[in-house]
């Protein structure tokens, strides 16, 4: 079955027990992974994702707690033996970003680390990413203080769908890009409607308007717990706070 996992449902800045947001998308040998602010790897590894199934890596936008750690991503997956060329999505801020944290370090003695195919999107509404026997994934902008983009991922096999929005004020682009999902991961991290991200009451208008069937609470802030869910689960009932490392059928 096709499975959402919560890699890591933290803000920049979070709980104890939460790293930077995170997403993984797996199908059988198919696996494709969303941001890479920490260590990515150990994440997929301790969701017992086998690290050779990894297909592709997309990049939402250009902040250091969605691209921080992406040398440490190329040297884990060489050091654990791949030696295919790893293909990387992303607008071109984001895919600019990455390329000059990597940049920074001299690998030129890693023998055999993989070839990056940089592969970039428009940040435009509906924008393809990739298609493929597995997957149909899109892109539409949020609104945030630097260019982001939310992501449609469909799988091929089931015809199920899941939206994710990263950091983001409330879009009716990603409200559109999100229409009849069955989950919508959205960010929550503001606590008062800040001009750059989303409340979880602001998430749960976002869901509701997308007629969305569940909705899974990432990015949080410090201390966010159940209890403040009560105003949000009176706009969109079915909305849960994301838990680390949570694998969701769709």
């Amino acid at each position: 079955m096709p499975t959402l996992h919560l890699l890591g449902t933290g803000a920049a800045f979070s709980d104890p027990h939460r790293t930077t947001t995170m997403l993984a998308f797996t199908d059988d040998a198919s696996t494709l992974v969303v941001d890479c602010g920490g260590d990515v790897v150990q994440r997929l590894l301790a969701a017992g994702i086998d690290l050779t199934t990894i297909q592709a890596l997309i990049l939402t936008h250009e902040h250091i707690d969605h691209v921080g750690g992406f040398p440490l991503f190329m040297e884990k997956i060489w050091l654990a033996g791949r030696r295919a060329p790893i293909p990387v999505y992303g607008i071109e801020p984001a895919l600019d970003q990455a390329r000059r944290c990597f940049a920074t370090f001299d690998t030129s003695r890693w023998t055999g680390l993989p070839d990056v195919h940089w592969i970039p999107f428009p940040e435009e509404p509906d924008a393809l990413v990739l298609a493929d026997i597995n997957w149909q994934v899109t892109a539409s902008p949020g609104l945030h203080s630097v260019p982001v983009v939310g992501l449609r991922v469909e799988s091929k096999k089931t015809g199920g769908v899941v939206a994710y929005s990263c950091d983001t004020r409330p879009s009716p682009e990603i409200a559109s890009l999100a229409h009849q999902a069955d989950i919508l991961a959205h960010e929550a991290t503001s606590r008062n409607g800040s001009s750059a991200h989303s409340t979880p009451a602001q998430a749960a208008e976002i869901a509701t308007q997308a007629e969305a069937g569940r909705l899974l609470l990432v990015h949080l802030p410090p201390a966010l717990t159940d209890d403040d869910l009560i105003e949000p689960r009176q706009v969109f009932a079915k909305t849960e706070l994301g838990e680390e490392l949570g694998a969701y059928g769709f």
